[in-house]
């Protein structure tokens, strides 16, 4: 059993520099959640489905995917956008768009949050997308090849635009501070939650609506990550096709949909009276410097992400009940992960249960680590750990507990949730429960 351990010395200087200068002036915590998911288009639907083991993953409906090497993915089912938004502002909106903004419309109801009713321009808002309005793209340009330059839609930029699901949350909501997107490929949902505990904590903002959407379920979208080689082919079997560290996982399964996390500086939370569903205590960020799709093979930078996140959150490896790892059943990622674990944790890797919900939701890319950091939280209040689905036959080198195939009930204190992206961006956030 090998352990590893990454040393204080090993860890960079400007690393080192800005874990010291990280501790927060203002606590900050998780007052609402909105989810719209494979597994479900409220909170308590996706919840329960992870908690039961339910996989999200079927056959494409959106087009006809017959003749492409995969032709399943991870769909959101029986989303109708007029169900939640004005008619004529949803076919304004990109797909990611609209899932930005009903999954804020339910993070505000949970929070029992009306930026209209406040000062609007404290409430900020950051939604990450690694790709932003791909649908409408593809549409447009097929519409520009059938019918020529002068019937592509006016409303083809804007839609497109990746900062629209942020620009859309601001509009449904009426949040008139800071809006803006992050985009760091998958791990732009987690880069956007930790640019929301950066505002709060440094005092420039009250409340931000973060999270992350995407919606790259299309001809385009599948066929450029199949020339990547990146999406599972396990066509006969969708449903398991999501392995994480199993011996015979192959690739990734394309998700779509979104989350959206309220985060209010604990001050103004007790001073409206609303109860935290936990702490956000910590976020770091690294880069591997490395490859465009490949992690770090060293796992260093990866660990140094976990470490530091710790660090500002001022907690070691022995405090962590729970990690939800990035884990999206390539190769590469399954293994490099497991090692960057035990650089980061050393011999507490052994005994940190382990899961992967991508296992049950798929990939949704830029909105992946804004679902799993939603998942925790109500895991934290739940006390379940959920499952890593279709682990059958580990991986010699996966060798941690990835609470395997079954939710395991324990109290949970602390919890970690890593999001890894093409680029080498190695993304983490702590959450504790909120009376910690």
């Amino acid at each position: 059993m090998e352990s590893l351990t990454l040393t204080s010395d090993a860890m960079p200087i400007g690393l080192a520099r800005m874990v010291n200068n990280g501790s927060s002036a203002q606590k900050v915590v998780v007052t609402g959640l909105g989810m719209v998911s494979p597994l479900g288009l409220t909170v308590l639907d996706s919840w329960d489905a992870v908690v039961a083991g339910k996989s999200g993953i079927d056959y494409i409906t959106r087009f006809d995917a017959e003749s492409f090497d995969t032709r399943f993915a991870a769909e959101v089912k029986g989303f109708d956008p007029e169900n939640y938004l004005d008619r004529k502002d949803a076919r304004r909106m990109d797909r990611f768009a609209q899932f930005a903004a009903v999954a804020a419309q339910e993070a505000c109801r949970q929070a029992e949050l009306e930026p209209r009713e406040m000062d609007r321009y404290s409430v900020h808002v950051v939604v990450g997308s690694g790709i932003g309005g791909l649908s409408t793209l593809t549409e447009q340009h097929q519409v520009l090849l059938d019918r020529g330059p002068r019937r592509v839609s006016p409303f083809l930029i804007p839609m497109m635009l990746a900062d629209m699901g942020s620009a859309q949350v601001s509009m449904v909501t009426g949040a008139m501070g800071a809006n803006y997107c992050i985009t760091s490929s998958c791990s732009s949902g987690a880069d956007a939650i930790g640019a929301g505990w950066e505002l709060i904590s440094n005092g420039r903002a009250d409340v931000v609506l973060a999270g992350g959407a995407e919606a790259p379920i299309t001809p385009l979208g599948v066929a450029g990550f199949n020339a990547l080689r990146a999406l599972s082919r396990q066509n006969d079997s969708p449903q398991r096709a999501s392995q994480p560290f199993n011996r015979t996982r192959d690739g990734f399964v394309l998700a779509e949909g979104a989350a959206v996390l309220v985060l209010e500086s604990a001050d103004h939370a007790a001073a409206r009276g609303a109860r935290p569903l936990a702490e956000l205590r910590g976020y770091a960020a690294t880069s591997d410097s490395h490859h465009l799709t490949e992690p770090n093979p060293t796992g260093q930078s990866a660990a140094a992400a976990v470490n530091a996140a710790l660090d500002v959150a001022e907690l070691s490896p022995s405090d962590v009940d729970y990690l939800n790892a990035h884990g999206t059943s390539t190769p590469l990622n399954d293994w490099h992960e497991t090692k960057a674990l035990k650089l980061a944790l050393g011999d507490e890797a052994y005994r940190i249960p382990v899961s992967s919900t991508k296992s049950m939701t798929g990939h949704l890319l830029g909105a992946g680590g804004a679902l799993e950091a939603a998942l925790c939280t109500v895991a934290l209040r739940e006390g379940i750990m959920p499952p890593t689905i279709n682990l059958d036959d580990p991986d010699d080198d996966c060798d941690l507990d990835y609470v395997p195939n079954e939710a395991r009930h324990a109290g949970l204190n602390v919890v970690l949730s890593n999001s890894f992206g093409f680029g080498g961006h190695n993304s983490v956030i702590v959450l504790t429960r909120a009376e910690l």
